[in-house]
């Protein structure tokens, strides 16, 4: 009888995480395979296959991912190679059905989650979570500043932390804040966007905080 060849099981650390109405599965750089630390096929084909696609059925029953595009993602996190930044953020949105990861864009949703991560994974200096508390109190909040390398822009998230009961500064994950999409409360992380729109670009297009539109006769009845 003739054995099946096999290839090769390996072990690559990963955390599964929510941020505001989404969920991604996050990788360090340097814990990926050597071949998948670099932007190309290899690493493509590495995400496509954790999260579960191309999927003909569409619920990406055998991977990370959850059947929906808010769940259908993926993030690299890095040392930051920006100055003044604390780690570099890489976004990759997995499509369900076809065998391709848009790295165009960002998600404004798991960028919730990358300051907290950072943290967990040891990418942000040690000392500077340690410092985010002050002397004498038991919580604070550690300011992570983001790369975000798909759209080389700058985000601030302010992260909740707190001293456990040996006295390292820990992410604080509970909490009472409630967004809508999400069934139950958790901590709140404020993101700040640095410089979003280009200096040759208008926030407001056509100079108005609020337009009004009439749409009177569209739709249905």
């Amino acid at each position: 009888m003739i054995q099946p060849k096999f290839a090769p099981q390996i072990s690559v650390p990963a955390t599964y995480m929510r941020g505001g109405t989404s969920k991604g599965t996050f990788f360090k750089l340097s814990d990926l395979p050597e071949r998948c630390q670099m932007a190309g096929k290899a690493r493509d084909n590495f995400l496509l296959r954790v999260i579960g696609s191309p999927d003909p059925y569409g619920k990406q029953i055998d991977g990370l991912g959850n059947g929906s595009s808010s769940t259908s993602k993926t993030v690299i996190l890095s040392e930051a190679r920006q100055a003044d930044h604390d780690v570099n953020y890489l976004f990759g949105q997995v499509n369900i059905a076809k065998p391709m990861i848009d790295w165009a864009g960002n998600c404004g949703n798991l960028t919730a989650a990358v300051g907290a991560c950072a943290i967990n994974m040891g990418i942000v200096d040690a000392d500077k979570v340690a410092n985010s508390i002050d002397e004498g109190a038991d919580s604070g909040i550690c300011e992570v500043r983001i790369w975000q390398e798909n759209i080389s822009k700058t985000i601030i998230a302010h992260v909740p932390v707190y001293k456990d009961e040996n006295g390292k500064v820990q992410v604080q994950e509970t909490g009472d804040f409630k967004l809508d999409g999400v069934t139950f409360p958790a901590a709140e992380v404020k993101i700040e966007f640095i410089d979003p729109v280009d200096s040759s670009s208008d926030m407001f297009p056509t100079n108005n905080l609020v337009d009004e539109f009439d749409v009177s006769g569209c739709g249905l009845n």
